[in-house]
């Protein structure tokens, strides 16, 4: 596979859209044994370094290794947990921060309210009910640090550098964090 198609099995692998087995199958019948394809691409995609990728939520490629579609929400958060039931050090307090940093930073790409990401990722076991609601919380309180940094903005009557030094702050953070205010903002507004 790696060399039919180098930029999806590479040394990164890459999300593949879905369908790709059917693809594969067309574009070389006389090449690739379906049987033996199967099961091919159920070990990679199975594969810890092919989960690591699914759980950072890069999109789906096709077979030239351009993006083609988004990964369901429900499919980044399965691939976190299996990595992190992977890993080692998941029990470890490292490890459990780096978890819940993860599933936070999926759900706020998800762009779904709470209600609506627990339904489509359905968590199967109460441990990892807990961990996402912790992660939840995390980014509760995430939002409402950017919303009392887009307040203190607002009254300072400076601009966006002058209020970033003012703090000692990083300008770029400073205004990533207020841009990501603004959104949120008008995402709760909109409800």
């Amino acid at each position: 596979m790696y060399d039919l198609y180098p930029k999806v099995f590479g040394a990164q692998a890459l999300p593949l859209k879905l369908g790709i087995f059917h693809e594969l199958v067309a574009n070389h019948p006389d090449l690739l044994e379906a049987k033996a394809l199967r099961e091919a691409l159920g070990q990679h995609t199975r594969s810890t370094r092919y989960l690591e990728q699914v759980a950072t939520g890069v999109q789906r490629h096709d077979l030239q290794g351009h993006p083609v579609e988004p990964l369901a929400p429900e499919h980044v958060h399965q691939a976190i947990m299996e990595v992190a039931r992977r890993d080692r050090t998941a029990n470890s307090p490292a490890g459990q921060a780096k978890l819940r940093l993860r599933l936070r930073n999926a759900f706020e790409a998800s762009g779904l309210s709470r209600g609506a990401y627990a339904e489509q990722v359905k968590p199967p076991l109460e441990a990892w009910n807990a961990l996402l609601d912790h992660a939840y919380t995390e980014d509760g309180a995430a939002a409402a640090k950017r919303e009392a940094l887009l307040k203190a903005f607002e009254s300072s009557g400076q601009t966006l550098a002058q209020f970033a030094d003012m703090y000692g702050m990083d300008l770029a953070h400073t205004e990533n964090s207020l841009e990501q205010a603004k959104q949120d903002r008008a995402s709760k507004q909109s409800e």
